[in-house]
């Protein structure tokens, strides 16, 4: 019933009046996510965004992997920044904080599943209403994406950053996706139909990496910053 009360609430007749007061407080509330944002990760330097489901289980394999990940990330001097909540992102804030490393949280309230995990630094948990303003925060200060097997969240920030870096919108970084079994049917789709059919170039298909186990995804990291200079996205 409360959802269908909001569905007819947001059909609600308004005035031009109240739309425009409304609008213009909207500006400022996203305007201070901005700035809290970039003023918090700025500080923290070099980072690499684990993605993955909020719903994996922490005896789960990919959970395990995902710990291991972060830890050979925090002993290389990386933070890992997480979307802050259960699952993936539990574990990838666990692995660096039990390592000493920076453990970063984007976190932003769900109405199932999102509280922020026990394992983000305390100074470095920020919490978002707004899902574009965290996925810029992600982009930005991100100096890698190591993606693990997830729902329509994790797809979203997946082919987020490849199609930004395919249009030039950001630099180049690496994303890792950890887990053939599960990512293996998706990407042969993508090579089979949309290659096949010409709505992408071949050269796209390098924009990131399949990988099986926790040493491959952030060696894949490792290699490509020793040719690189750490530094924001755009």
């Amino acid at each position: 019933m409360a959802k269908e009360d909001k569905i007819r609430s947001s059909f609600a007749n308004k005035t031009w009046q109240e739309i425009k007061v409304k609008d213009s407080w909207q500006i400022f509330k996203i305007m201070s996510e901005f700035v809290d944002g970039f003023e918090k990760l700025a500080k923290i330097g070099p980072c690499v965004s684990i993605f993955g489901s909020a719903r994996t289980k922490s005896e789960h394999k990919y959970y395990e992997m995902t710990v291991e990940i972060s830890r050979l990330l925090a002993d290389k001097g990386y933070g890992v920044i997480s979307g802050g909540g259960p699952g993936i992102m539990e574990a990838a804030n666990k692995g660096a904080y039990e390592a000493g490393g920076k453990s970063v949280g984007l976190n932003i309230e769900l109405p199932f599943e999102q509280f922020h995990n026990k394992y983000i630094d305390r100074d470095k948990l920020l919490e978002f209403n707004y899902f574009f303003v965290r996925k810029v925060m992600f982009m930005k200060y991100s100096q890698g994406y190591i993606v693990m097997p997830g729902g329509f969240g994790t797809m979203d920030e997946l082919f987020e950053a490849i199609t930004l870096i395919q249009t030039g919108k950001i630099a180049r970084f690496p994303i890792v996706l950890v887990g053939l079994e599960y990512w293996k049917g998706l990407f042969d789709w993508v090579e089979n139909t949309m290659l096949g059919n010409a709505y992408i170039a071949e050269e796209d298909l390098k924009l990131f990496r399949l990988v099986d186990t926790a040493e491959e995804a952030v060696e894949h990291i490792f290699r490509f910053y020793d040719k690189y200079l750490l530094k924001p996205n755009f």
